[in-house]
């Protein structure tokens, strides 16, 4: 399996980015339409009723701008997942929710969990660290790109601002690396030249069989005239440096 066969564009890099924007702004809407609070249904640590927003946190937000931030991420992220991964692109976003929710309930601190910032550091940790891993040279050019972009979230997975889930960025991030780890997915081999094959032979190289032992072009010799055919030599003249008065420091030829 070649690059051209495995990175392959299909309909579920547009669809999948599409219904998971489309999703997170039908339920802001929903609220703002009916005018109601559906805050409460987000992660509230280590309590009974809180596990239900394992399932339903990344769905909710506080404000347009929570996510409109949230938006942009989760678009492009999930496209990369699943141009580049499309074999557990699902696996990673189902698991990736269900785990870094329950990483944040056991950690949270006693608050409503909201946000779709969780899943997005799950992306973001698994593109980076699978490229990685995988040492193909397109996802660690991926992953590089990824660090480039989002590279500042990483300092958001510590307490450093008031009123952000850093709880649920350190879940995401973590899960993210508990799946490059864990997860497997086939990659395309490297392309193999004929001279790297193991029962690769000089004499059946049909690009070598142009040449004569001499390295000489076997079509050239033969078109050439009778007296041009002698193999061309080459001359070369060496000129000795001369140094003028070690007072005057420059150096001619």
């Amino acid at each position: 399996m070649t690059d051209n066969t495995y990175f392959k564009f299909s309909n579920s890099v547009i669809i999948v980015p599409l219904l998971s924007i489309i999703s997170i702004w039908t339920v802001f809407f929903f609220e703002i339409k009916f005018k109601i609070n559906l805050n409460d249904y987000g992660i509230y640590p280590r309590t009974l009723t809180g596990l239900r927003g394992i399932v339903f946190s990344p769905f909710l937000h506080a404000s347009v701008d929570h996510l409109y931030n949230n938006t942009i991420p989760i678009a492009i992220l999930t496209a990369a997942l699943v141009y580049f991964y499309r074999g557990i692109a699902f696996k990673v976003l189902f698991i990736g929710i269900l785990l870094s929710g329950f990483i944040t309930w056991l950690i949270g601190r006693p608050s409503y969990h909201i946000g779709a910032s969780g899943i997005i550091y799950v992306l973001v940790s698994f593109i980076f660290f699978k490229g990685i891993f995988s040492k193909h040279y397109r996802l660690v050019a991926l992953s590089l790109i990824v660090v480039f972009i989002y590279g500042s979230l990483l300092w958001y997975i510590f307490p450093v601002e008031d009123g952000i889930s850093w709880e649920g960025h350190m879940g995401g991030f973590i899960t993210g690396l508990l799946l490059a780890i864990t997860l497997r997915t086939s990659l395309p081999k490297p392309k193999k030249y004929d001279w790297e094959l193991e029962d690769y032979n000089e004499e059946n190289d049909e690009f070598l069989k142009h040449f004569d032992e001499m390295g000489n072009f076997i079509e050239f010799l033969k078109e050439a005239p009778e007296e041009n055919k002698e193999p061309p030599r080459f001359i070369y003249h060496y000129k000795k440096l001369k140094k003028e008065d070690p007072d005057d420091g420059d150096i001619q030829n």
